[in-house]
């Protein structure tokens, strides 16, 4: 497929949308050629926004996986909907793309790890998070040794009010209110993917997980889970945590979710902050490293959140187009599900979890 371009169909145009086409949209080596979305008006407004007026639309996904110029399909539905549309992409013979998590529960994750694990065309779970610049560079410095073998790692998720921030529809925030359609809360649960992953990526998998889930009414009907903390302890005395903290009052710099992120990660000779996320707190080195008692700072990391976004499809057109592994696997996606499954339960039950060694 190296020598052709990529034909895309999504499946769901809502807000995230505009993030996950961007890279389609400017990549010579794919372009979208199909949309669909329940809300068929919708849709449409995305094809002008994009300009791609011409671009086929439907309101039925069985449509977009008969279409023989689609390739690929990104998929951005709600969670609940997952593994019905993957297991029909995979079985129509398309390249997926699937926004996390990978399903609401591990049962879910089972079948769909199963029904891909010898498809011809590959599979990834899109985790963003995990190409943000910031987090690229600090996994390179780790790997190259500037802090030695990390020992810990603390993430801080802090939402709060923005006036530069993007408007969210209604319907985006309210399906994700129900346990049942989205598999958890939107902040430790949904958003806490890209947390989890964080951890993942840089200690493994956990082998206790313990976690504190709150509950604050944001005065608009909604609700946030939070303030939370969830700790968890890796093999080899290794240990972190995040801490969820709703400040509705905060005013943070942003151009799309009114959020701030931050991480610290800790090693045997060293130290790491990753100083933003989704928005940023004042004028925060975006990267700095602490190591034979002196500071390096990197000011000119990219912050721009959509980075992420542009970097993960651009990865993953790539391994469509010449092979090579997608990030995330769907087993992947299913260890990360594990981590935030777990975080979740133990607030339920009000108990340390313990997860057996993959």
């Amino acid at each position: 497929m190296a020598d052709r371009t990529i034909g895309v169909g999504i499946v769901g145009t809502g807000r995230i949308s505009d993030l996950h086409a961007m890279e389609y949209l400017q990549n010579s080596g794919a372009r979208i050629v199909a949309l669909c979305d329940r809300n068929g008006d919708r849709a449409r407004q995305k094809a002008l926004q994009w300009g791609i007026p011409d671009v086929a639309v439907t309101d039925d996904p069985s449509q977009i996986l008969a279409n023989p110029a689609v390739d690929l399909v990104e998929i951005l539905v709600p969670h609940d909907l997952h593994l019905e549309i993957a297991l029909d992409a995979a079985a129509a013979e398309k390249a997926v793309s699937l926004q996390k998590p990978i399903c609401v529960s591990l049962e879910e994750a089972d079948r769909l790890v199963e029904a891909v694990r010898d498809a011809e065309r590959p599979f990834k779970l899109f985790e963003n998070f995990l190409f943000f610049p910031p987090v690229l560079k600090a996994a390179q410095l780790i790997k190259e040794g500037a802090i030695g073998e990390p020992l810990s790692i603390r993430i801080k998720s802090n939402p709060g009010t923005s006036q530069t921030a993007w408007e969210i529809p209604i319907d985006a925030e309210t399906w994700r209110q129900s346990g049942t359609r989205s598999g958890g809360g939107p902040l430790v649960f949904d958003d806490g993917h890209h947390k989890f992953a964080l951890a993942w990526r840089f200690m493994g998998d956990p082998q206790e997980v313990h976690a504190f889930i709150g509950n604050t009414d944001r005065g608009d009907g909604l609700f946030f889970d939070a303030q939370s903390i969830v700790s968890f302890r890796f093999p080899g005395n290794r240990i972190g945590n995040l801490e969820v903290v709703y400040s509705p009052e905060l005013e943070i710099q942003t151009r799309h979710y009114a959020q701030d992120d931050r991480v610290e990660i800790t090693g045997t000779r060293g130290v790491i902050w990753i100083n933003c996320g989704h928005g940023r707190l004042a004028d925060a080195m975006p990267l700095a490293v602490h190591s034979e008692g002196r500071t390096t700072k990197f000011p000119d990391v990219e912050t721009g959140w959509e980075q992420s976004f542009i970097l993960s499809t651009r990865h993953f057109i790539d391994v469509v187009r010449n092979g090579g592994k997608p990030v995330l696997t769907a087993d992947e996606g299913r260890r990360i599900l594990r981590f935030a499954l777990a975080a979740e339960r133990s607030a339920a039950e009000n108990r340390t979890i313990r997860l057996a060694p993959r």
